[in-house]
């Protein structure tokens, strides 16, 4: 009798044994896939569960400011200068109820360090919970040293770097703040921040259930970041700020700005604004207020009024149009109180007739239509390409961040009004920095300078690079620009300057009451800017300073507000500060 082979049974074992060879190849494909394809990423979350890695932040550089009269005793590499921004070691201090063994103990030892109530320090941790908010933060490194000496079970200390700015709004707006991310925001701590941060390190090491590091398998230290010198004169500051201060206060004003440079090297002295803010508490700065955070000195554009006309002038001399004796013919007739100009009426800003005036005396006067008569005479071309060359309508390219270009139309594009407007400041926006510069290329000799405010870089291993100034551009010549400044004399002797002047010295300036443009076209009524722009002594410059007050409230002329504070810091500087000799006049 023949054997059936196709049982039911038989049939049913043959599907098994497929059944279970597939599985096996899935079970093997599988296998290969965790154990080679993807070995990595299952090694990486066992990593993750057994390991942690810590960002271990680099040290931010210091900023230094200049100090004579600082003597360091500790550190002679400090010698002459003094700390405007630098970080603290701080500590968070972290409590684990769950592991201290006597917890009123642990209370009683710790309050007095960090200045709290024992009582209330018992109460958060009389309990097993495993974790509970830091009980204090931003603790010294002196406390946290007293702290970590009592060798408490379950408490522990966390570094953390903080930005402090120890003289508080001193300097602010030059400084600028370093925001919670570690990112330097303003002023110098932006534009030097990759200097300043360094290279934050890392650890990496076993870790308990709590997450903390029990064993250190991997410490890659990181590098502290450079320090920066800046060309700021503690004294000179200290100065500016004051005046300016007393000053807006006296005057009624909504607001100022003093900016002070070397003319021969460009470096800043002091550059103070006001009001303005504690980097330390940046945080509690209103979102509609933040502008405060602004340099107004390098990045805020006013129309700068009659502190203009000495770049007028110094155009006209370079261009050979003018001479300071240089009159109007009997042909052009006398300077009149106003004139008409493409169909607009132009006024000086008394309503008053110079008649013949030399361009000395209009300078003097600061005779709105005796400068347009100089314009007429330069002409676009020539003027248009002289105020290019002094600066004004490009940035100057000082090393801070977010400086303005101010706006200067295209000369080819003025018409005659448009230049007349120019002659006196106006239908010209420009940054007190960059009259600061122009009115120093007047003061060195016609060579204009580059503002800089870094003055060296110290790096962690005490290596100094020290800043090298740009090779001055001569804009004018030394005989043209000894001319200009021979008329700026003449207008603090016998102008509308002369309470900037200063005993026993020659001082160059010039005065500007400026007009305020409304939005939509036009100028406020009883609005004004005033300022005073100059040098001393006139002969050898030591600095050029200009002094700016915003809407000042009991004063119209600039000859009665801030040429007054020109002539106090520049009294200061000469006679007390730099200790300069007197002249002999």
């Amino acid at each position: 009798m023949q054997q059936n082979i196709n049982r039911p049974q038989d049939k049913r074992i043959k599907y098994l044994g497929i059944l279970f060879f597939l599985l096996g190849v899935i079970f093997v494909g599988r296998l290969f896939q965790r154990q080679i394809i993807t070995s990595g990423q299952y090694t990486a979350l066992a990593d993750k569960q057994y390991y942690t890695k810590i960002d271990q932040p680099a040290k931010r550089g210091d900023i230094f400011i200049q100090d004579k009269d600082n003597q360091n005793l500790i550190d002679e590499s400090k010698t002459g200068l003094f700390t405007v921004a630098n970080d603290l070691e701080l500590y968070s201090l972290t409590l684990i109820p769950k592991n201290i063994t006597d917890k009123r103990d642990a209370a009683n030892k710790i309050a007095p360090i960090i200045s709290e109530d024992q009582n209330a320090i018992f109460e958060k941790i009389n309990n097993n919970k495993l974790y509970i908010p830091p009980l204090k933060k931003h603790l010294s490194k002196e406390d946290a040293d007293k702290i970590a000496a009592l060798n408490l079970k379950g408490v522990f200390l966390e570094g953390e770097y903080s930005r402090f700015y120890p003289e508080n709004s001193f300097l602010s707006q030059v400084l600028g703040f370093v925001d919670y991310g570690g990112n330097g925001k303003y002023g110098a701590e932006e534009y030097f921040d990759g200097v300043l941060k360094g290279e934050g390190g890392v650890l990496k090491g076993l870790k308990d259930n709590l997450g903390r590091v029990i064993k250190i398998q991997q410490n890659e230290p990181g590098k502290d970041g450079s320090s920066v010198v800046l060309t700021i004169d503690r004294s000179v500051q200290y100065m500016a700020e004051k005046k300016l201060k007393e000053g807006i206060e006296k005057y009624g004003a909504d607001a100022g700005s003093i900016v002070i440079m070397d003319p021969k090297t460009g470096a800043i002295l002091a550059m103070a604004s006001s009001p303005d803010y504690d980097p330390n508490k940046f945080n509690e700065v209103k979102t509609d207020q933040q502008s405060i955070f602004i340099n107004p000195i390098t990045a805020s554009n006013w129309e700068p009024g009659s502190i203009f006309k000495p770049i007028i002038t110094a155009a006209g001399l370079e261009g050979k149009f003018i001479e300071p004796d240089s009159k109007p013919s009997p042909e052009e007739g006398g300077f009149s109180n106003k004139v008409n100009v493409g169909g607009y009426e132009i006024h000086n800003s008394q309503d008053k007739s110079f008649g013949f005036e030399s361009v000395t005396q209009i300078l003097e006067n600061s005779d709105n239509i005796g400068m347009i008569w100089v314009a007429n005479k330069i002409g676009n071309d020539f003027l248009g390409e002289f105020i290019k060359k002094m600066g004004f309508g490009i940035k100057t390219g000082i090393d801070l961040s977010g400086e303005s270009s101010g706006q200067v139309s295209s000369y080819k594009t003025w018409k005659d009004v448009n230049r007349a407007t120019i002659s006196f400041g106006q239908g010209i926006s420009v940054t007190p920095l960059q009259i600061a510069q122009a009115y120093s290329t007047i003061a060195d000799k016609g060579s204009l300078v580059k503002p800089h405010i870094l003055d060296k870089v110290i790096s962690p291993d005490g290596k100094v690079t020290k800043y090298e100034p740009e090779t001055p551009i001569k804009i004018m010549s030394e005989e043209n620009a000894k001319k200009d400044t021979d008329m700026m004399i003449s207008v603090v002797e016998n102008g509308h300057g002369k309470k900037a002047k200063v005993e026993g010295f020659k001082v160059a300036g010039k005065t500007g009451t400026a007009q305020i443009p409304k939005p939509g076209g036009g100028y406020e009524e009883n609005q004004h800017i005033g300022s005073f722009a100059g040098f001393a002594p006139a002969d050898d410059p030591r600095f050029v300073m200009l002094v700016k007050l915003d809407h000042p409230q009991n004063v119209e002329w600039a000859e009665s507000s801030a040429a007054p504070i020109f002539g106090e810091i520049a009294d200061w500087l000469l006679n007390s500060y730099l200790k300069v000799p007197k002249q002999n006049q």
